[in-house]
């Protein structure tokens, strides 16, 4: 049966609810204080959780929205009181608790919210990552506000960014609540109707760009043409330019000036690094929640060797060390130690294997500057004024440049 938590600090209300549902066949775990709930929630991962209103260290209002805030709000929870009224139910069911108990509890009022909560739990999907509670940083706090304002808008959207952007984290924020986002790859293979109708009010999102063939792009055309009618919107991703785009992977002209008729740069993880601990930790609670690995906590030390890391691969890459962390950390607390160990092994993977050092000297610097520019247009999204800011080159040596080397110049900004 399930493991119940019930967190109550009278000893009479504790004992009478675990005497009942351990004859129910549950087991069950008891906190007298919000403390003890969150080290029972935390090494336990309860599949129910009972918690009282009032409490003499911290409110179960308080620790509804803790666990909420952080990611923990996993399992069903269940408010009890003797002194509630109907604007506390309310909000505590806005938080995220399932139901809303008054004391003295009658047993069958009891046993049915159990069951039924139970029940919810089993059928629940996992929890997505999202940035809707983050926003240390004022990048961040600034992309959101911008979503919120694109969102009252219905027309098609391009993101641009970096690789391992996780546009789709970002495309998330345009959704209202109960409204359909509707992903994945399979879209494109057989466009129909029915996926405008199942992204009808809602999102309708395709990943990178780039990574779309011809056949692809037509099924996107497709789908494009008759979102409006639908009432789907039509989110895209490229960590390209519109000139890239057309040089390099065939995409037609008009299709990507309809997909991005309106265009939000997003910001890379370094751009907002002030939120990177509050990130890891989300992570490492899904994974934990997942039971994808032991549990964990991550120290204050390793929170910040994360924070100053560079981030080159973005959210993917972030998501990729705390997972690395999770499963290969030897103690249950990821330390300083650990995090240094698995930044240096991603540093080290992401220097470029493709400039041989047994090249001839003006072959190998010729590479070098390749790669370097490719990564300098690509970051500053094709900006000439910054990518020559950055670089250090005067605007006209840095078109020759570039011209020398055979990519494309980037845009010209209004001087």
């Amino acid at each position: 049966m399930a493991q119940i938590l019930v967190v109550d600090d009278e000893v009479g209300i504790r004992e009478l609810l675990s005497e009942i549902l351990a004859d129910e066949g549950h087991q069950v775990l008891l906190a007298e204080s919000a403390s003890e709930a969150r080290l029972l929630r935390e090494r336990q991962r309860p599949d129910l959780v009972l918690l009282d209103i009032w409490m003499p260290d911290t409110d179960g209002i308080s620790l509804l929205k803790e666990w909420a805030a952080s990611g923990q709000l996993g399992m069903p929870v269940v408010m009890m009181s003797g002194h509630g009224t109907i604007e506390t139910a309310v909000e505590a069911t806005r938080i995220g608790a399932l139901d809303y108990l008054e004391k003295p509890i009658a047993l069958q009022r009891l046993l049915a919210t159990v069951k039924r909560a139970l029940r919810n739990n089993e059928a629940a999907p996992s929890r997505e990552l999202s940035l809707a509670t983050l926003g240390r940083s004022p990048a961040l706090v600034e992309v959101r506000k911008r979503l919120a304002q694109l969102a009252q808008s219905g027309a098609p959207l391009l993101l641009r960014g970096e690789r391992g952007a996780r546009p789709e984290l970002f495309a998330r924020l345009l959704v209202a609540a109960g409204a359909p986002f509707v992903d994945g790859p399979e879209l494109l293979e057989e466009p129909s109707t029915e996926t405008l109708a199942r992204a009808g009010g809602g999102v309708l999102f395709v990943g990178d760009l780039t990574r779309l063939g011809r056949a692809a792009q037509k099924n996107l055309e497709f789908l494009l043409a008759r979102a409006d009618k639908h009432r789907a919107r039509v989110v895209s991703f490229s960590s390209l330019d519109t000139r890239t785009l057309i040089e390099r992977h065939e995409w037609d002209s008009g299709t990507l000036a309809r997909l991005g008729e309106l265009v939000l740069k997003l910001p890379a993880l370094r751009e907002f690094a002030e939120d990177v601990p509050d990130l890891a930790a989300l992570m490492l609670v899904r994974l934990v929640e997942a039971r994808a690995c032991p549990p964990r906590r991550m120290s204050v030390a390793a929170q910040n060797a994360l924070r100053h890391f560079s981030w080159p691969g973005n959210l993917a890459e972030l998501e990729s060390v705390v997972k690395n962390l999770a499963l290969g950390a030897l103690e249950e607390d990821i330390g300083l130690e650990d995090a240094e160990r698995v930044l240096a092994a991603h540093a080290g993977a992401s220097l470029p294997p493709d400039i041989a050092l047994d090249r001839p000297y003006r072959e190998a610097r010729e590479a070098f500057e390749r790669l370097y520019f490719e990564q300098l247009l690509t970051r500053e999204n094709g900006s000439m004024s910054k990518v020559a800011e950055r670089s250090g080159l005067e605007r006209t040596h840095l078109y020759r440049k570039l011209k020398a080397l055979g990519l494309p110049v980037g845009r010209r900004e209004e001087s």
